[in-house]
């Protein structure tokens, strides 16, 4: 076997590899050997065919695949050994001259390698970076204040219908027909919520204002949802194509109003919230929901010091030169169905990342960065945790929160991003201890405004 590569401009390689009939044929004759032990031919006892008749019906075909297997086990081992920082996968060489299995002469396969640039990243206590550290303000506290009190809220009884008060109504609904009677097999329903303030058309939702319970109104859902089929066939309980059948007024006859109250601000929210115990009094309520915030914040401020860095560094490496016909091959040849213009709308945002994946390698190398199963695991319980704050839930169980996590960690599709993710954690952590931060305080209005500005 003879093995070479040749890269003369440093990011175009070619690797030629020829195998002689010794390199494989012990493989080949060993796996023929298998066949045969298996092989049931008619007229012939199992294991008893002929070798020369098992040869002529599968020799070339175990050969091709013996060959395949040797090549990509000895490529790779080459790329490995010679530390070539291969992009992709290697491709088949235009170059590559017609193959004969059939014939004992030597086999050259030529492959095409894209290789990566080469260039220096580092970063050193010279590199200033801005860091923003968002300040946590009374106005932040009052929305998580209010947030955690709508969601601890509840339905009350009421006497009389407040638009104000976002009440909810129930009733029972009849159809008329067009002298105001009750229509007869028309739709009769009990039991129908509605949120008045929600009616799309002024006249048809003040009807509903100062309603009591008893009361009855007639109004018309078509008019009052003149462009919503969808929300018209749920409230009448029919199919969107038979909206057009009913279209005249109905009478709505309240049965029930439900008013939402939210939480009061005691000890009952303050155990719903931290847990039972964990805070007195509202100002240690208070303080709890800054610290919360604040963490919030250190992981906004976090993304936004990595996004920076990658400036930083994109700009001191400078343009790096890539084998771009070769890249695109294989963006293509990874994404045949989506065809050649999907390539070249995606193919320079392609690049983008993958220069920053080349940059960051390095840095990751160079703090000695590794990640285990453990740091994977707590960003897991990380993720879940903030899954569970979306909805209010801010004191979960350590144990539940490690069965979540571990749940989410048995998707193969999960786990690749949480690598990434606890990389990407060490990795900031150790270069803010790396580079000057430039630190600055900021609001989270305008913390915000400079993300979408990005």
């Amino acid at each position: 076997m003879n093995i070479s590569f040749e890269a003369p401009d440093k990011i175009n390689g070619l690797m030629t590899i020829v195998l002689e009939k010794e390199d494989y044929q012990a493989e080949v004759e060993k796996t023929l050997k298998d066949y045969r032990k298996r092989a049931n031919v008619p007229g012939f006892r199992p294991g008893q065919t002929p070798m020369g008749m098992i040869k002529r019906q599968y020799g070339t075909a175990v050969k091709v695949d013996v060959v395949n297997k040797m090549l990509g086990e000895e490529l790779y081992k080459y790329v490995r050994e010679n530390k070539i920082q291969m992009l992709g996968e290697p491709l088949n060489s235009d170059k590559q001259k017609e193959l004969n299995f059939e014939s004992d002469e030597p086999l050259e396969f030529m492959f095409d390698i894209a290789v990566a640039p080469e260039f220096k990243a580092a970063l050193s206590g010279k590199d200033k970076v801005d860091y923003y550290n968002i300040t946590v303000d009374d106005k932040l506290i009052d929305q998580q204040v209010e947030m955690y009190q709508q969601r601890s809220g509840n339905y009350e009884k009421a006497e009389q219908y407040d638009a104000e008060q976002r009440d909810l109504l129930k009733g029972d609904l009849r159809e008329l027909d067009e002298n105001g009677n009750v229509k007869e097999n028309g739709i009769t329903i009990a039991d129908v919520s509605l949120m008045p303030q929600y009616i799309k058309v002024e006249d048809q939702k003040k009807l509903f204002d100062g309603a009591k319970l008893g009361d009855i109104i007639t109004w018309n859902p078509r008019q009052a949802y003149p462009e919503n089929d969808a929300e018209i066939s749920s409230l009448l309980k029919i199919k969107k194509e038979e909206v057009a059948q009913h279209t005249g007024d109905f009478t709505y006859q309240v049965t029930e109003i439900s008013r939402f109250t939210k939480a009061e601000v005691n000890q009952t929210l303050f155990d719903q919230v931290f847990g039972e115990g964990n805070v007195k009094d509202e100002k240690e309520f208070r303080q709890k929901i800054s610290e919360q915030i604040s963490e919030q914040f250190k992981s906004d401020s976090d993304y936004k010091f990595l996004l920076d860095v990658r400036k930083h560094m994109e700009k001191k490496v400078g343009k790096l030169e890539f084998p771009e016909a070769l890249l695109k091959r294989v963006m293509f040849n990874n994404n045949k169905d989506k065809g050649e213009e999907f390539v070249e709308k995606n193919f320079e945002a392609s690049i983008n990342e993958l220069e920053w994946h080349l940059i960051k390698e390095q840095l990751v190398a160079a703090q000695n960065i590794k990640v285990d199963d453990a740091d994977i695991k707590n960003v897991a319980k990380e993720a879940a945790r903030a899954q569970f704050a979306q909805y209010g839930m801010a004191n979960i169980p350590e144990e539940y929160l490690d069965n979540y996590a571990t749940e989410m960690l048995k998707k193969r599709e999960n786990v690749d991003g949480l690598v990434d993710r606890a990389v990407d954690l060490k990795l900031i952590d150790a270069l803010k201890n790396v580079v000057k931060l430039n630190e600055k305080e900021i609001s989270m209005e305008d913390f915000q405004k400079m993300l979408q500005e990005k």
